[in-house]
This record gives C-alpha cells, structure tokens and sequence, in this order.
C-alpha cells in the first residue's frame, strides 16, 4: 500500500525514498512500477515510491517537483538514501544498488543505452541519482526556477562542487539502463547535446532551492503501488 515495503524476514540495512517527478505519463509508470518493485525486493530494502505530480498545462519543472518530493518524503520517515529517478528509465543490473554513498552524492545511470552506455558529457548528473538528506540540504536541493526541460542536471552537477562535494559514478558495467521508447532513428537524425546554461549558478545557488521552495500539496494519496502527491 502506498508503495511501501519492507523486508518481511530481516531488518533492512537501509531506507531509500524512490522521488519520481510526473505529469501524465500513464505508459512510463506501469513500465516502471512493474520492473522496479521486484528489483528493490531482491536489495532487500526498507523503501516507498513517491510520485510528485504537477497540476495544470504549465511549463514542466522536474527539479522544482524533487525538491517537494523530498519535503514530503522526510515528513514520513528518516531516509538514508534519497534517489531521484527519471520515469522512463530501467535498471538493467541487480548490483546496482538503490543506496547512497556515504560521503558524496552518487550519480546512478552512468550509462544509458540512449547514449550507447557512455556518459554523453562529464559533468552529467542526469537519469537516477542517490543523495543523503544531509548532501541534498547542504547544496540547497535543486533550483526552483528551471522550467521546461533541460538544463537543471548541470545546474545541479555545479551545485555539488560549489557545495564542497564531488560527484561519485556507478561503475558503467553496474549502471546499465534503458530508456523506455528510445527512438534511435530520430535520435540519430537531432543528436543529443549538452543544453545551454540559462542560470548564474555560482550566484543562485544559495538564493534559490530548498530554502527557497513554495508549493501547495493539493492531494496525497496512497495507491496499491506507490504515494501519489499532487501539488500547485
């Protein structure tokens, strides 16, 4: 219920909040709900899925929508890992553990068939991402103010740095991912680019983020699969 579970015959070393950001993508979910369950079951986790829906036809702002995910997720529960997953993603390999790393915020999708399972550029951060409550305070969550898609991934990857932190990877051979509906043929006709910097990160960083966020929770409900919260 509510997309939560826990182990029913040993103590879980670790609990993770699975923060999905969503706007009507029915197909995705059912896709990933099917495959993700029985992965993080087989880690043996302690952990709930989080679905953070965007009311109205605005403009789509996934990072503003992780930063609510994880406010609301941290009213439940004390997380050990806070994984930040795109909805049209699939873990490939059961190694590839959905924990933090102890000491610097852990990028996961280090390589996505999309990008023939190589990272399209170094400071990506991209896809699935795992930080503590701790890593995500201390760079300030994500920016509130990227709308439209793009862009928040490298804000994020510098936030990091400016934050004292680096970015740790899972290793190419354990962070293996599909990308659902993955057109090669359009892809190869408008190949994939590093999108243009539209923020002075440097400067924002600490002005805009959790400290900063406002959002009002119209509904949240529990779904047999997964805690769906909806906000304005």
């Amino acid at each position: 219920s509510g997309g939560h579970y826990r182990p029913p015959h040993c103590f879980a070393r670790y609990k993770s909040a699975i923060l999905v950001a969503y706007r009507n993508q029915e197909k995705h979910l059912r896709h990933l709900l099917y495959y993700i369950h029985p992965f993080l079951q087989r880690q043996q986790l302690s952990y709930t899925i989080y679905l953070i829906q965007q009311v109205g036809t605005g403009s789509f702002n996934r990072a503003k929508l992780l930063n609510v995910g994880v406010r609301e997720a941290m009213k439940d529960e004390e997380w050990d890992c806070l994984v930040l997953h795109d909805i049209d993603l699939v873990p490939e390999n059961d190694y590839n553990l959905y924990i933090c790393d102890e000491y610097y915020p852990k990028h996961m999708a280090s390589a996505m068939d999309k990008f023939q399972y190589t990272l399209p550029y170094k400071s990506f951060f991209g896809g699935v991402s795992a930080l503590t409550p701790e890593h995500y305070m201390k760079m300030n969550g994500f920016p509130n103010t990227y709308w439209g898609d793009g862009g928040e991934n490298d804000d994020i990857a510098t936030r990091i740095h400016l934050a004292g932190m680096k970015i740790v990877r899972t290793s190419p051979h354990l962070g293996r991912y599909r990308v659902m509906d993955y057109n090669e043929e359009t892809e190869i006709q408008e190949p994939w680019s590093r999108p243009p910097s539209r923020h002075n990160t440097r400067k924002t960083w600490k002005a805009d983020g959790m400290n900063t966020l406002q959002f009002r929770v119209l509904s949240r409900t529990k779904h047999p699969l997964y805690t769906k919260i909806t906000v304005d």
